[in-house]
């Protein structure tokens, strides 16, 4: 009777992994299903944190990042938070000509002609709302593109290239493909922020929180979900050319599950030509049927 036990213990322990794989197998392909709604490159990265199990689609592609690369911009000034460069309560002078002009920025419209704002309320701007004028002028106080970049491959993330501002991208269409990463890494990077191997607490839980209170794209990884559920998330967004080419409808972040697990889900959707409610709509599917997947 031991002996029949012991092997019918084996069989479970064989099959669990078959089992898991083969419905891993069937969700990676309702995400293709999905995916090829875009006319475009859908790029995806998921981790279940917990789990450490991974699935990826086109999950090396180098597919532009647009706003998603405010979320290490953020991380960058809060190490030098950490570092005792920054404080998050210290003032810095936002001059009129640092709060640009014909770009997104609710931090412009609060502060019209500037003024001395708490480091941790351009922050908040930057990435709750995505703000333009937060994003350069922190970029400027960092000394610019390359300390995130050179931060990036400091944290041994190699797939994520910063090399234009928004006032850069806003200048030559071209140019917003400079900045782009790959969705894998994407995810690598959440994972660590996550595990609090980046941040001291007190800067981890500021960032964690800020992403948590993000406004914008409210359609995408957030769009098919439950009302009550928690997602610290940073999106990104390009415009639309003449010939209806979009090169950046983009959702990355942190999604707690039902059971208190979390996933981390980077969701890009590159160079698509179908109109903004398909794009939006094919990360919400893939959110949701992640969701789905791993709240089982």
């Amino acid at each position: 009777m031991k002996k029949l036990s012991t092997i019918f213990s084996l069989i479970i322990i064989f099959l669990v992994p078959v089992f898991s794989h083969a419905q891993q197998s069937a969700l990676r392909s309702q995400i293709d299903q999905i995916a090829k709604q875009s006319k475009g490159i859908v790029g995806v990265s998921i981790l279940s944190f917990e789990g450490r199990d991974t699935l990826t689609y086109n999950g090396q592609a180098r597919l532009v990042m647009h706003s998603v690369f405010k979320f290490p911009i953020a991380l960058t000034v809060l190490h030098w938070v950490d570092s005792g460069k920054f404080t998050l309560d210290q003032p810095l002078h936002m001059g009129k000509r640092d709060m640009l002009k014909n770009t997104w920025s609710p931090l412009r419209d609060k502060y019209p002609k500037g003024g001395d704002i708490p480091l941790s309320e351009i922050l908040s701007y930057m990435v709750s709302q995505s703000d333009n004028s937060a994003c350069d002028f922190l970029l400027a106080q960092l000394g610019g593109t390359k300390t995130v970049q050179d931060y990036m491959l400091h944290l041994g993330v190699k797939g994520i290239a910063i090399r234009a501002t928004e006032t850069d991208m806003a200048s030559a269409w071209e140019l917003q493909f400079t900045n782009w990463c790959k969705p894998t890494e994407m995810t690598k990077l959440l994972d660590q922020f996550y595990s609090g191997k980046i941040l001291a607490k007190t800067t981890s839980d500021f960032l964690y929180k800020a992403m948590t209170e993000t406004t914008t794209g409210p359609k995408r990884l957030r769009g098919l979900l439950p009302e009550s559920t928690v997602i610290a998330h940073k999106t990104g967004s390009s415009p639309t050319n003449a010939e209806g080419l979009t090169p950046a409808t983009n959702d990355v972040g942190i999604i707690t599950l039902p059971n208190g697990k979390h996933l981390i889900i980077s969701v890009f959707v590159c160079n698509a030509k179908e109109d903004e409610a398909t794009r939006e709509g094919i990360i919400a599917k893939i959110g949701k049927a992640a969701f789905d997947f791993y709240s089982r």
